[in-house]
């Protein structure tokens, strides 16, 4: 079967490699020279099943109230003019209750975790390298409070088999030395031992090379115009370089993937919510973070990728606008020297940001549309680098006629229309 995948990140990266190897033609077509040039650039380098949670909870819309307000806090919102932004935030809201946190969390840790195995085992498979380190993932908590608050997460764990070490500030040290040198500023931390750490674009570039050996042909610098339809099928898609053909086709776009199908009266709630990193050289190793380090007071992400350090925060709603705010870059500069004094240079950061493309439930898109050949690999938020494996995986088992090691039957877009709450 022919399959055209729309969006080179890394979902549509690994979705063509899962599919070439599945004995499919496949070709990639994005609008960037390479692969990963958007959103799969410079996250924070998590790999972190345990954390795969919705951002819609109970207490969240209290907690935003506070964000808000915060010199250093870890949400924005600038306002548009926008029915889809104003649509998408009562979306989510509806989505803060105890039974929906429950069902979305259920959701989404099968396919997080099952996507960690796969990435386990395509190391395996092709010995790829992305300065990867399987280390583990610390959340810090500055204040007694937050530890006292963990009772609910580590239920949650245990329900799903997580394994997790509740630590007090020694045993935080124990696991990131270079904390000693700021001990009063901490005092405890969860930590998911089977969490990973990995630089997205690295992957995704180092994956693409290996698809290509593999017959996968990739078509950049190529727009993405519009689907052409023909009664239930889509019969191709217009782009820059003329109508592209194929029997299945795959959106993964992104943020960008409700503009493409809202012409062909498909409604998907996917959203931009706006991310910044900072990546700075390692200039101290003794001082610097040995994997990630979760600042749980800012909602940021302190990452040791090889010889850099990656800081990843904020969620920002302000449209598809990638505009680098500079009070933005102050919070996560804020939270590394803070915690890590000394072990990055801060005088050669390179200031990024993406839009994670964000569903109102927390759950990415994954599976069919009305459209009989048009499938969904979209709407993964914040969790695309740690979901992208077992993402690109079950589909490809989709579209070979296979049945998924993981149900993805509630990962459909089908399931917005009996959600509740």
């Amino acid at each position: 079967m022919n399959v055209l995948i729309l969006g080179g990140g890394v979902i549509g990266v690994t979705s063509a490699y899962y599919l070439a190897k599945a004995g499919h033609a496949v070709t990639v077509v994005d609008r960037q020279p390479d692969v990963a040039l958007e959103t799969s650039f410079a996250n924070a380098g998590e790999v972190s099943p345990g954390y795969a949670s919705p951002w819609a909870g109970p207490g969240v819309p209290v907690k935003a109230i506070k964000w808000l307000v915060m010199t250093h806090g870890p949400l924005v919102i600038r306002p548009k003019l926008d029915p889809a932004m104003w649509v998408f935030m009562a979306k989510m809201l509806r989505n803060c209750t105890d039974a929906r946190y429950a069902v979305n969390k259920s959701r989404m840790i099968p396919i997080a975790e099952y996507s960690r195995d796969c990435l386990r085992a395509l190391r395996t498979d092709i010995g790829i390298s992305y300065d990867e380190e399987s280390l583990g993932t610390l959340q810090l908590f500055r204040k007694q409070q937050q530890l006292d608050h963990t009772g609910g997460d580590i239920a949650v764990l245990k329900q799903y088999g997580v394994p997790y070490e509740v630590l007090d500030r020694t045993g935080c040290i124990k696991a990131e030395p270079a904390l000693a040198a700021v001990k009063d500023k901490f005092v405890g931390g969860l930590r998911l031992p089977q969490d990973e750490t990995g630089d997205c674009h690295l992957f995704t570039q180092a994956l693409a090379a290996h698809a290509a050996g593999l017959g996968v042909q990739f078509k950049f610098a190529t727009s993405i115009q519009q689907l052409v339809v023909e009664g239930k099928r889509v019969s191709g898609v217009a782009t820059s370089a003329g109508l592209m053909k194929a029997d299945a086709y795959v959106v993964a776009l992104g943020s960008w993937s409700p503009h493409l199908l809202r012409p062909l009266g498909i409604s998907i709630p996917v959203y931009p919510v706006k991310g910044y990193s900072i990546t700075v050289p390692v200039i101290d190793t003794a001082a610097a973070p040995v994997s990630t380090v979760m600042d749980e007071s800012y909602k940021v992400a302190i990452t040791r990728l090889g010889k850099r350090i990656r800081v990843g925060g904020t969620a920002e709603l302000s449209g598809y606008t990638n505009t680098l705010h500079a009070a933005r870059r102050a919070t996560l500069d804020h939270s590394l020297t803070d915690l890590f004094p000394g072990g990055g240079d801060l005088k050669d950061a390179k200031f990024w940001s993406g839009l994670r493309p964000m569903t109102p439930d927390g759950p990415p898109l994954i599976g069919p549309t009305p459209y009989t050949n048009l499938h969904l690999n979209t709407g993964h938020g914040t969790l695309g680098w740690t979901m992208a494996c077992g993402s690109g995986r079950v589909l490809a088992d989709t579209l070979s006629g296979r049945k998924p090691d993981v149900d993805i039957s509630e990962l459909a877009m089908t399931r917005y229309e009996t959600w509740f709450g």
